[in-house]
C-alpha cells in the first residue's frame, strides 16, 4: 500500500510516519524543505522516502503524485499556530486552504481513486456549544484566521467529495500534545521553560497565557493511530471528532509540569501569550468515531507530560 504524508516533517507528520513504518508500511513524505527531525531515526529509515515539493505549486504537487501514485494520502501540511495566524491572516488562508485545493486538483487528475484524509481542527467550533461536549453537528464558529482556514479545509474536502466523487474522510482533532512539538504550543512551552530553568539558562519564571481555558488533550501517538483508522475505516464524506472527551484546564496542565521539577518557579501571565479570542472550553464528543472504529486513546496525560519534559531535557542537554 503506497501511503503519502504531506507535511511529514512536522510534529504530527513524523509521529504518523513512525507509526505507519512500525506497522510495516512503505511511506512517502512530502516536505517543502528539509525537515528538522525530532524523531532522528526517521531521517535514515529506508521505509521513508522524502519528496521535496511545495503544495502551493501545481507543477511540483502533480510531479510528486505522478512519482508516488499513492493509494492513501494523509494531508497534514498546514500552518498550525493560532497566534501566528493573527499576524498573517491572508497567508494562513492561502497556505492552508489554497494548498489543499492544489493538492485535491492534482488528486482529481492523477489518482482519483486514492483515499484522502483531511485534517481539520476543533478550533473550527469556537464557542458553538459553551462548556458542553461538542459533536460533529455543532455549528462552525471559527474565532481566528487559523480556525477559518481549517473550517475552509474541512468544507473544501466535503465539496470535492460531493462534486467530483473523491474518496475523502475528514477528522477534527482536539488539542494533541507530545514530545517533539514546537514550544509555540502550550504544553511544549511549559516543558521547555522548565527544562531551561533546570539547566540554569533561564530565570525561574514560567510565563503563561490564559490558564483558565479548558481543553481536551490527547497524546499525539494516540492521534496518529486515529488518523490511520479514519483512513482505513472511516465513511467516505464523513467528519469525525478526535479527542479524549475530558476537559482539562491549562492551570491543571501547568501544575502537572511544575510538580515534576525540583526547581521552584514563579508563574507570571505574559500578555503576548493571550489570544484575542479564546473559547473558554473545547471538549470533544467522539461517539461517532469510536462507534465506527473502536478507537480509544490509551496514553494517560501523566505519561505525555513526562515524555514532553524528557524530550526538552534531552534536547537542551544535547
Amino acid at each position: 500500500m503506497a501511503s503519502l504524508i504531506t507535511g511529514v516533517g512536522g510534529f504530527v507528520g513524523q509521529h504518523l510516519a513512525a507509526h505507519l513504518i512500525q506497522k510495516g508500511e512503505q511511506v512517502w513524505g512530502l516536505a517543502r524543505q528539509e525537515p528538522s527531525w525530532h524523531l532522528p531515526g526517521l531521517a535514515k529509515n529506508p521505509n521513508l522516502v522524502i519528496i521535496r515539493a511545495d503544495l502551493s505549486s501545481a507543477n511540483e504537487t502533480e510531479s510528486a503524485l505522478a512519482e508516488v501514485r499513492p493509494e492513501q494520502i494523509y494531508h497534514l501540511a498546514a500552518m498550525s499556530s493560532v497566534s501566528a495566524s493573527s499576524d498573517d491572516p491572508l497567508g494562513t488562508l492561502q497556505n492552508n486552504a489554497g494548498a489543499q485545493i492544489v493538492l485535491l486538483e492534482a488528486v482529481k487528475r492523477l489518482v482519483p481513486t486514492a483515499r484522502v484524509l483531511i485534517v481539520s481542527s476543533a478550533e473550527i467550533y469556537g464557542r458553538s456549544v459553551g462548556s458542553g461536549a461538542i459533536d460533529e453537528e455543532a455549528a462552525l464558529r471559527p474565532e481566528s484566521p487559523y480556525a477559518v482556514s481549517k473550517a475552509a479545509q474541512d468544507l473544501i474536502g466535503y465539496q470535492y467529495g460531493v462534486a467530483y466523487g473523491l474518496d475523502i474522510v475528514r477528522v477534527r482533532p482536539f488539542n494533541h500534545i507530545g514530545p517533539g512539538q514546537s514550544d509555540r504550543f502550550v504544553a511544549s512551552s511549559f516543558g521547555k521553560q522548565i527544562a531551561e530553568i533546570e539547566a540554569g539558562s533561564r530565570e525561574p519564571v514560567l510565563r503563561v497565557g490564559n490558564v483558565d481555558a479548558q481543553r481536551d488533550f490527547t497524546d499525539v501517538r494516540d492521534i496518529v493511530r486515529a488518523y490511520e483508522l479514519a483512513l482505513l475505516s472511516g465513511e467516505s464524506g464523513a467528519a469525525y471528532n478526535l479527542g479524549t472527551g475530558a476537559a482539562v484546564s491549562i492551570r491543571t496542565l501547568l501544575e502537572a509540569f511544575v510538580q515534576r521539577s525540583p526547581v521552584n518557579v514563579t508563574v507570571e501571565v505574559d500578555a503576548e501569550r493571550l489570544r484575542v479570542a479564546d473559547a473558554p472550553c473545547l471538549v470533544s464528543d467522539t461517539t461517532r468515531f469510536r462507534e465506527r472504529t473502536g478507537w480509544e486513546p490509551v496514553i494517560p496525560l501523566d505519561q505525555t507530560v513526562d515524555d514532553i519534559l524528557s524530550f526538552w531535557r534531552a534536547h537542551l542537554a544535547a
